[in-house]
């Protein structure tokens, strides 16, 4: 089957970086589903890794977005049939999706929206996930819960995962939300995807949200710049607020958060399938539920560029564009 990948790290401007294979197809194990990868999207985590994880030579696939159609499904599987169109972000410690052919857990798999097409929800799972899970899971606030105010502040609230954030917030919470954008390209996307408010990243964030959110913030979904923004954090966050964060750093100087008793948690949304937890099947919910609420009209695809067919000069393509740091919404490909 053809499928892109890469077998020594290099610098996205080398031809060699990423390059075109030829491989067998995948057998689905007892849980699994074979997919024929119709469309994938792009990540900060494919580059990252093609950055820092040298396979020694050996051709490895990266990629965690898919959607596609069902082809077979393995001896255990329970929840699809051959023929279902899905859609899922697979497993960090499998082979990824940038191949004509594709397996994965069917407990982090779901059917697809129905109104969306494979480009459009393609752009969906990875970002819907780490989404739901920092908002519902890592921060506490509940779905539907219209009483509960204050404000949240999601930074970078154009890109992948900021995007469909702000929309989970608006759509199913009553807090104000506050994105962070620079570019007026940036503000007007993070303001269509649901956020209240937007101040520039670029700037001193504390004063900027003095303005918007007098009473302070309760809450901070921290895509990029945690490092760099906890002080701010901390000056504005109210008593017993709480932050999650999905970037990388160094070092975090955590005691600015003590006298506040302001919580810290992290969201990964790997950590289930890495790890087998016991409720990894939630992803099938989450996602489930995140399809539902697409059909009804009330989330809509972060889908804004598609760079046509996976090959491999197109997938530097999206890589590059996504360590420019400049990227609005999700970048797809679509096609073999």
């Amino acid at each position: 089957m053809p499928a892109v990948a890469y077998r020594t790290s290099l610098p996205v401007e080398d031809a060699e970086s990423l390059v075109d294979v030829t491989l067998p197809t995948p057998e689905p194990g007892p849980r699994d589903v074979l997919v024929r990868v119709e469309a994938i999207a792009v990540n900060p985590v494919d580059y990252k890794i093609r950055q820092n994880a040298d396979p020694g030579g050996e051709p490895k696939v990266l990629g965690w977005d898919a959607a596609g159609t069902v082809v077979a499904v393995g001896g255990d599987v329970e929840l699809f049939s051959v023929g279902d169109e899905v859609y899922y972000a697979g497993a960090v410690d499998r082979p990824g999706v940038n191949s004509r052919y594709h397996v994965v857990d069917e407990r982090i798999v779901a059917r697809k929206p129905a109104t969306l097409t494979f480009t459009e929800a393609a752009a969906l799972p990875l970002t819907s996930l780490t989404a739901w899970e920092g908002l519902f899971e890592r921060l506490g606030l509940r779905t539907g819960a219209l009483e509960q105010t204050g404000a949240l502040l999601v930074t970078a609230a154009a890109g992948g995962v900021g995007s469909i954030t702000a929309q989970l917030a608006r759509a199913l919470t009553s807090l104000t939300v506050i994105g962070t954008a620079s570019r007026p390209e940036s503000v007007d996307f993070a303001r269509r995807m649901g956020a209240h408010h937007v101040v520039d990243h670029h700037r001193p964030l504390a004063a900027q949200l003095a303005e918007v959110a007098p009473d302070g913030i309760d809450f901070v979904f921290s895509t990029t710049g945690t490092e760099h923004n906890l002080t701010a954090y901390a000056e504005t966050l109210t008593p017993f607020g709480r932050i999650v964060a999905i970037d990388d750093f160094e070092a975090l100087p955590l005691g600015v958060l003590k006298p506040k008793s302001i919580s810290f948690h992290w969201e990964f949304m790997f950590t289930r399938s890495m790890f087998r937890t016991a409720d990894q099947s939630m992803q099938h919910h989450i996602l489930t539920q995140v399809a539902r609420l697409v059909d009804a009209g009330i989330l809509t695809t972060t889908a804004t560029r598609d760079l046509g067919p996976v090959n491999a000069a197109n997938l530097r393509a999206a890589h590059r564009l996504q360590e420019s740091g400049s990227a609005i919404g999700k970048t797809t490909l679509t096609g073999f």
